[in-house]
């Protein structure tokens, strides 16, 4: 296994240095073939590096930026204010070829509109799409996007998407022939959004997309498809109301039995319940999956949740770094011009 240069934008998050720079190391510590560039504030940054073990430091380099974006800041003043920010300076290591790809927990908004302005879109796509792989029921995964990139999508985006998440689908999880669905209020084909219908009419008169129809939100885990396309708003809405009811669940999960006066066969009997529950499913912890990727442009970028916490961040890290090793942005390249040129002609 060669070694592998990530950029980290150290800054960016709820909780900036206290939480990427520890993930950071954590991640050092479980890839030996790492090399993390961290972006930000240098004096902040060593101060979380201190006590990190010798063997770890070899793979750090400290890289300094001189602002950070703000997380509400307006996308567009962000952008035109950027120059030295850690989350440009990051994308700039990537757009160099310092770093093969970039991870950030910062503006959503920002991140996507400099990503574009840096690496630009693969030819045929006309924005990006932040994209994540979700377990399902039947133990197997499901590639959702968009899940926030894009808030108003029409019919052509959403296509874009679909082809795509087909390609991540085919490509990486390794299914043949990617079941595709649009989100959607309805299963009937009279329901939904003009952008909706247009694009379904697109995808079942293609060829070369596996195209079964629309699924309703209340299908995202259930394993009946295995790409399921939305626009950047109804995607960031389904995706973390779902990981808030699994939080709740798992937490009820934890909690359930605490500070209730039982028999001590039925504290055994519930503690017992409760291991079997949190191994069946414990893999739909958010945590687990954090980590979206901006599919459709010429470098590799990882979107972290902004709350996330050590582990999580860890996790984002590891999505980075797969990434590259499978050439997610060099396979989409290789098939998107084909299939989107067989599909115009279909």
């Amino acid at each position: 296994m060669t070694r592998l240069t990530l950029a980290v934008d150290a800054m960016g998050g709820d909780f900036g240095p206290c939480v990427t720079v520890p993930a950071a190391l954590q991640a050092l510590a479980s890839h030996s073939q790492l090399v993390l560039l961290l972006v930000g504030d240098p004096d902040i940054i060593s101060s979380f590096l201190a006590k990190a073990d010798s063997s770890l430091l070899g793979r750090v380099q400290v890289i300094p930026a001189e602002s950070v974006i703000a997380s509400d800041a307006r996308p567009s003043q962000a952008i035109r204010n950027s120059r030295g920010s850690s989350m440009r300076v990051a994308l700039e290591l990537v757009k160099e070829g310092k770093a093969q790809a970039c991870v950030s927990a910062g503006n959503t908004g920002a991140l996507m509109g400099l990503a574009k302005l840096l690496l630009k879109p693969l030819d045929g796509i006309d924005r990006p799409a932040l994209m994540t792989v979700l377990p399902h029921q039947q133990h197997g995964k499901t590639v959702v996007l968009d899940l926030g990139a894009n808030v108003d999508s029409d019919s052509a985006m959403l296509v874009q998407f679909a082809v795509m998440g087909s390609v991540m689908a085919e490509e990486v999880l390794e299914i043949i022939q990617p079941r595709v669905a649009l989100l959607n209020i309805g299963q009937e084909e009279t329901k939904g959004l003009e952008t909706i219908r247009a694009a379904s009419t697109v995808l079942r008169a293609s060829p070369h997309i596996n195209y079964i129809g629309y699924l309703e939100g209340n299908d995202l885990l259930t394993g009946k498809t295995d790409v399921l396309v939305c626009d950047g708003f109804v995607g960031n809405v389904t995706l973390k109301t779902m990981e808030g009811v699994v939080r709740m669940f798992l937490s009820l999960l934890r909690s359930s039995g605490e500070g209730k006066k039982r028999a001590w066969w039925l504290k055994l009997l519930g503690r017992w319940v409760q291991k079997r529950l949190a191994k069946r499913f414990g893999h739909l912890n958010p945590d687990q999956y954090n980590g979206a990727c901006l599919l459709g442009l010429r470098g590799t970028v990882i979107k972290s949740h902004g709350a996330a916490n050590q582990r999580a961040f860890a996790v984002a890290i590891e999505q980075a770094e797969q990434a590259v090793r499978r050439q997610v942005p060099e396979r989409i390249a290789a098939r998107l011009d084909a299939v989107l040129a067989r599909s115009d002609k279909a």
